[in-house]
């Protein structure tokens, strides 16, 4: 019986994935993935069931950000290309606007698209998105006077193919970000 033990033990240790340094761990520290939003391509209602399967990043923006969300979601792709295609392909990036005013479904569709099929644009009516954003304390501000300011938090949120919480991936909209890190985490991920 202790033999069995001990080997349980090793297994699972051997199934342990370290995290790259940018990444931070969360499970069990926020909720599973659920929301309901609109899809900006379709217009259609969609919650997390839809992406049953995938890993899902949560990540919010808008996009007429001119330095966060471009280079978060340029670096993503960069990570998408650095995995294996298969595993790639399990994964999907939800971009929720914060900016719901400006970000019309036309123009959050045409602005994913600039970041390969795994990006998804999500809309949403203001309970929608603060009753998403206060679930995983997400902060955002949008200011319409003086001038049009808009702040948000630069987190992605990683969830697996059931929608449990794994861990957030920090400072995508820095210079040199750990691509392979990134990856190779995700992989991990992608293949559980």
């Amino acid at each position: 019986m202790r033999r069995l033990v001990l080997a349980l033990l090793l297994a699972l240790a051997g199934c342990h994935h370290d995290l790259s340094q940018q990444d931070v761990n969360i499970q069990g520290l926020v909720p599973d993935l659920a929301f309901d939003m609109t899809e900006a391509s379709d217009g259609k209602p969609v919650s997390a069931e839809a992406f049953q399967g995938k890993v899902v990043l949560l990540y919010f923006g808008y996009t007429n950000c001119p330095d966060v969300c471009p280079a978060t979601l340029y670096n993503m792709d960069r990570v998408f290309k650095a995995m294996p295609a298969a595993d790639a392909a399990r994964v999907v990036v939800l971009f929720v606007t914060v900016d719901p005013g400006r970000d019309t479904p036309a123009a959050l569709t045409q602005y994913t698209q600039l970041f390969g099929p795994n990006v998804i644009g999500l809309r949403g009516t203001a309970d929608q998105l603060f009753a998403l954003a206060r679930r995983y304390r997400v902060v955002f501000s949008v200011t319409k006077k003086p001038s049009y300011q808009v702040t948000h938090s630069s987190a992605v949120y990683v969830f697996d193919g059931l929608g449990e919480p794994q861990f957030i991936i920090a400072g995508l909209d820095q210079t040199g970000p750990d691509i392979k890190g990134i990856a190779a985490d995700l992989q991990a991920v992608a293949e559980e």
